[in-house]
């Protein structure tokens, strides 16, 4: 039987990417004017966006256990051996209560497999691991040989992004408000990047020109094999810049594919609009 992939929403894929690999999605919860709604399902990134732009400052919950027993269970019945990737356990408690819940699941089923892997990823970054993992999957690959590469491609996703106003990363406690005021009353973009699952800021630099180009040297100096890897790039709201951003990589590497996603509800409540985010692989391909 074929490997069940699941994944978590903050892996910001499309609904075509979801069902074209038949990927299981656990949505976070994003809180608004009192309301609950379910990351990707019960409400888009785009009216998050929006409803930022106007003053509003939403909240964000992890996926409970409760969600993801009942997502488990419904393969552990069938005994289909499943993979989860997860959202780092830096950034959300999600990791933590799929652990939880596989103990309960596998207590009933205990002939079931499953593979919970902590990505140490965010975003596009996250879901490009997770497309390569269904990738596999579609080839009949084992749990085993899926679990394996999946690991290898996470450990080596980099992850390299600027977002468009301090004041969102302020108040998600990433930056100081004195930062923040500074930074916007300068026009200072802020370079951040992952480091072992956690959001580290990298350098500060002034004019969205300087950190496009700043971002495609940074992604010579670490990346490589761009020939045979897909490139990701994620945005908050902001396709053309995207696409801008595409443009210029395709201009001076030579790049397999590049992928564009719009960071979703329960990354984008943090990030905010404007956000954009770069994503390679710093090591071969496999």
């Amino acid at each position: 039987m074929d490997v069940q992939i699941i994944a978590d929403s903050a892996c910001d894929l499309s609904e075509e990417d979801y069902q074209t690999y038949q990927i299981e999605r656990v949505s976070l919860a994003v809180m608004m004017d009192n309301k609950h709604y379910l990351d990707g399902q019960t409400i888009s990134a785009k009216r998050i966006y929006d409803e930022m732009r106007d003053g509003k400052a939403p909240k964000t919950s992890q996926v409970s256990p409760e969600d993801f027993k009942t997502a488990f269970t419904k393969y552990a019945k069938k005994n289909q051996p499943c993979l989860y990737l997860a959202f780092s356990s830096e950034l959300s408690g999600t990791y933590q209560s799929a652990t939880i819940a596989a103990k309960d699941v596998q207590e009933d089923y205990p002939e079931w497999q499953l593979q919970i892997i902590d990505t140490k990823c965010a975003s596009f970054g996250y879901g490009l691991v997770v497309l390569r993992a269904a990738e596999l999957a579609k080839q009949q690959r084992s749990l085993e040989e899926i679990t394996a590469s999946s690991k290898y491609y996470a450990d080596h996703m980099e992850h390299i992004f600027t977002v468009d106003d301090l004041e969102y990363l302020y108040r998600g406690g990433r930056v100081s408000k004195s930062a923040a005021f500074v930074g916007t009353l300068l026009k200072i973009k802020p370079l951040l990047h992952m480091e072992d699952g956690k959001l580290i800021p990298l350098e500060k630099i002034r004019g969205s020109k300087k950190v496009f180009q700043r971002m495609l040297t940074i992604m010579e100096e670490r990346g490589t094999d761009f020939s045979n890897q897909t490139i990701g790039i994620s945005h908050g709201d902001a396709l053309e810049t995207a696409e801008h951003l595409a443009e210029m990589i395709k201009a001076r590497f030579t790049v397999k594919e590049i992928k564009i996603r719009m960071v979703g509800s329960s990354i984008g409540a943090h990030s905010g609009p404007g956000t954009i985010a770069l994503f390679f692989s710093n090591e071969k391909y496999q």
